[in-house]
């Protein structure tokens, strides 16, 4: 059995105070500068058009491309962050100047089971990650980023569509 006498651990104590201090100034710095990179401008627009979802190469049910495309509008539509939120081929996008159009591109799908997840929690789950990609009326990127949908425990496999549009809806509030 050892024994610290009280001027070791007076003389430890601000050792560990400094670099439990570092150590989280170090990461709180890391952390902002990974995050700037991806919200260090706002943008400004009126409106955002919608896009329907591009399969890609991967083969996707066109339930779930209509799902994402449809809770995608919903969920823009709560940010609040825009005055119109259009549809594709909405001819009233003509008279909006500052434009924005987000397209999603699929990149990975995987359909679950939903019996499989009421079963086993460990199998079964939806997941799908879509490239979102929002450009202004020039053309220019405003947002480039690929994003992750899923549903592992109860719910419907579709629910995984539900969960991708919330992310893509705070890429929106952090962005514009």
């Amino acid at each position: 059995m050892t024994y610290h006498t009280r001027a070791a651990v007076s003389f430890t104590s601000p050792i560990a105070v400094a670099c439990a201090l570092l150590l989280s100034t170090g990461l709180v710095m890391a952390q902002t500068s990974s995050g700037d990179s991806k919200t260090a401008q706002k943008f400004s627009a009126s409106a955002i058009q919608i896009e329907p979802t591009d399969p890609g190469d991967i083969p996707m049910p066109p339930e779930f491309r209509m799902a994402i495309y449809e809770s995608l509008i919903a969920h823009i539509k709560k940010t609040g962050k825009f005055q119109h939120v259009y549809r594709s081929g909405d001819k009233d996008t003509a008279s909006a100047s500052d434009l924005v159009t987000l397209r999603t591109t699929t990149r990975a799908f995987t359909k679950g089971s939903q019996k499989k997840r009421e079963v086993t929690t460990v199998s079964g789950a939806t997941k799908m990650t879509l490239n979102v990609h929002i450009t202004d009326r020039a053309g220019q990127t405003l947002v480039d980023r690929d994003v992750r949908g899923k549903v592992r425990f109860l719910g419907e496999n579709l629910r995984a569509t539900y969960d991708f549009s919330k992310k893509v809806a705070n890429i929106v509030r952090d962005t514009f």
